[in-house]
């Protein structure tokens, strides 16, 4: 099954506008309610059974059950009855606030996320539809429950083939959009490794290095609209809180924000499709970008966006059907790859390869994306080999061999 997310931008009136701010205003109310009735009850709980708590007391019943997702809809359900906002608010809509507590729960204990948040008027921005009983896109309009037919960019065309499952509706500093999660029942299998293979090797010098020679200059997103950012944040201090020009300031630095934003995602689907332009097979190291964004230079990192740039590289390249592999970032900047000699650890200061065995020579991201090509390449035939030898195996009746020569051949730990 193939998921799809549509993004565009929506042209909606006052009216619907002043709608649009009235269900983000509801939902966020929802929110708080549940979110502190959530906290209400586990405070409850912490407080010793042969003392109270010398600051304040929860009085909550000892054998109150614990106020799931299962519980909080049904009084959700009891509470439209009595209360007007929530009666004129789409009844999934709240529901789906709900269930996004429940999972923020759930991330939290699972995954070690941290506690949900209480939301203020500007942290609330999106609401969804989960599900649509015809198609609600005709031209370049989509109609919306309680919103009402509303005008859209509709900047490229929907594919054939593919339902409508949800429609989330965002508001961001330069407008509202409405982002489409469409599904298809078609499966598309793994592409294989074969053809021109590419190693790319980033860096803060260059944004990156491929094993053709080529290098590409790293844009300064954030640098260079930092003097002009600074300068509004600074006229924000001065604004009294509350006041309707600081909220302007705040849309305006806001704007600022988004338009770094959107540059950058733009240079990476650009360079993404430029790279799959050259080869059939791409080789990235597999890095842990969050000790790069903790260190000295991580302002610059995280102004580069090497993981968001990853995660759009392999998407273009499943869309284009081109072989996308992470390789062993280890000693790929001190192994020649030329020769394969181990040629010592460098200063960042040292931009040139050379090697004291053969004497090779260029420069040492060039190098460095040369070995990730070659790491690549032998690693992703490799496992081509070995899937061919099960696949025959299986069909010979051998498969079982075969497991136990290819577990026989792993290091043991």
């Amino acid at each position: 099954m193939i998921t799809l997310t549509y993004e565009f931008k929506l042209i909606p009136s006052q009216q619907q506008i002043a709608i649009i701010e009235d269900i983000l205003a509801v939902i966020r109310k929802v929110w708080n309610y549940a979110l502190r009735e959530r906290k209400d009850w586990i405070n409850g709980r912490k407080c010793a059974v042969d003392s109270c708590s010398l600051h304040q007391e929860y009085i909550i019943p000892s054998d109150a059950p614990y106020p799931n997702y299962n519980i909080q809809a049904a009084n959700l359900t009891k509470a439209k009855k009595t209360n007007p906002e929530l009666k004129r608010t789409n009844a999934q809509v709240l529901q789906q606030v709900l269930k996004n507590l429940e999972r923020a729960f759930n991330n939290m204990k699972q995954q070690g996320y941290g506690f949900p948040r209480f939301k203020n008027k500007y942290r609330m921005r999106s609401f969804v539809f989960p599900q649509f009983k015809n198609n609600p896109i005709s031209n370049e309009y989509i109609k919306l429950p309680q919103i009402g037919l509303v005008q859209m960019r509709l900047s490229r065309p929907i594919p054939e083939g593919f339902k409508l499952k949800q429609v989330r509706v965002v508001r961001r500093a330069s407008g509202y959009f409405v982002m489409l999660s469409l599904q298809s029942p078609v499966s598309i299998p793994d592409t294989p490794a074969s053809g021109h293979p590419l190693g790319i090797d980033i860096g803060l010098d260059k944004f990156l290095a491929t094993s053709e020679g080529e290098l590409i200059e790293r844009p300064k997103f954030l640098t260079k609209l930092q003097s002009e950012l600074t300068l509004l944040q600074r006229r924000l201090k001065l604004k009294s809180k509350g006041s309707k020009n600081r909220h302007k300031l705040n849309q305006k630095i806001a704007r600022l924000h988004q338009k770094i934003s959107d540059t950058r995602k733009d240079f990476h689907f650009k360079l993404a499709h430029h790279l799959c332009d050259q080869a059939r097979m791409i080789f990235v190291e597999d890095l842990d970008l969050r000790t790069w964004a903790k260190g000295m230079l991580g302002k610059h990192t995280l102004d580069a966006g090497f993981g968001q740039f990853f995660n759009i590289l392999a998407w273009v390249c499943r869309k284009r059907g081109v072989y996308f592999g992470k390789v062993d970032y280890r000693y790929t900047s001190q192994i020649c790859p030329n020769c394969g000699a181990h040629t010592g650890k460098k200063d960042l200061s040292e931009r040139i390869h050379k090697c004291p065995e053969c004497q090779y020579e260029m420069n040492r991201d060039v190098a460095a994306a040369k070995v990730i090509c070659h790491r690549g390449v032998t690693a992703a035939f490799a496992d081509a080999w070995f899937n061919k030898l099960t696949l025959v195996g299986v069909l010979s009746g051998t498969g079982n061999s075969l497991d136990k020569c290819h577990s026989s051949s792993k290091p043991k730990s």
